[in-house]
């Protein structure tokens, strides 16, 4: 896969014919991608590739993501789209790790295609139709999720007792969080960004568990 420098680099280009004559900063990138500067630059330092947003670009002007991301072309896929498989995203369905999150009643899921190499880390085909995909916002669970990140949750797996993360819907909020069970039978939430978050205990009738996180691109630790 390219790197994000790599895919900057080929957004300038295509974004080039909207400002003919003039040359194209990667202050227009953030801008075409929807990202203020300050955090575009501190991604492209970390190489921190935005997929919800490169999604979105792509998907309103009609490119492949392949093509940007591998620079593979929409011909050479045709034989290989079976080999992909489609999972539920929620596009603007927000689990908090630190910055405020939430859940759009009645939001309809795009379908995102992940690779069978990708299905395998996420339980395999069987598991397929528990398996919903959401963003996370904030900094709380850093660095096993960064803001921005795309998370791979299965609906099917709400049994905590073995600990792990998971998504949890609380009164008014909706949170990424690793959990463990206590032997009074209250819950600790767990921040792994340790140093600025503390963790807070609830009991079970407190929070309603979502799923377990399975994934992310890039894995979860």
């Amino acid at each position: 896969m390219k790197s994000f420098s790599e895919i900057v680099e080929e957004i300038k280009d295509i974004i080039s014919s909207d400002i003919p004559g003039k040359k194209v900063f990667d202050k227009d990138v953030a801008s075409a991608l929807g990202i203020s500067q300050m955090n575009f630059a501190t991604m492209k330092k970390r190489e921190k590739i935005p997929y919800e947003e490169l999604l979105n670009f792509c998907a309103k002007r009609s490119i492949a993501i392949n093509w940007l991301l591998y620079d593979q072309s929409p011909e050479s896929l045709v034989e290989a789209t079976n080999q992909f498989y489609m999972v539920r995203y929620f596009n603007a369905v927000n689990a908090s790790a630190g910055g405020g999150g939430f859940a759009d009643e009645g939001e309809e899921a795009e379908n995102l295609a992940i690779e069978p190499h990708f299905l395998a880390t996420l339980g395999g085909e069987s598991e397929l139709k528990n398996i919903e995909a959401i963003n996370v916002t904030g900094d709380s669970m850093e660095p096993t999720f960064l803001n921005g990140d795309i998370i791979f949750l299965n609906r099917s797996k709400v049994d905590i007792s073995r600990g792990g993360v998971f998504a949890i819907q609380t009164e008014d909020m909706l949170l990424v969080k690793r959990l463990q069970k206590r032997i009074d039978g209250r819950i600790d939430i767990i921040s792994d960004n340790k140093d600025f978050y503390l963790p807070q205990v609830a009991s079970p009738e407190q929070i309603n568990i979502l799923g377990r996180v399975v994934g992310r691109y890039g894995g979860v630790e």
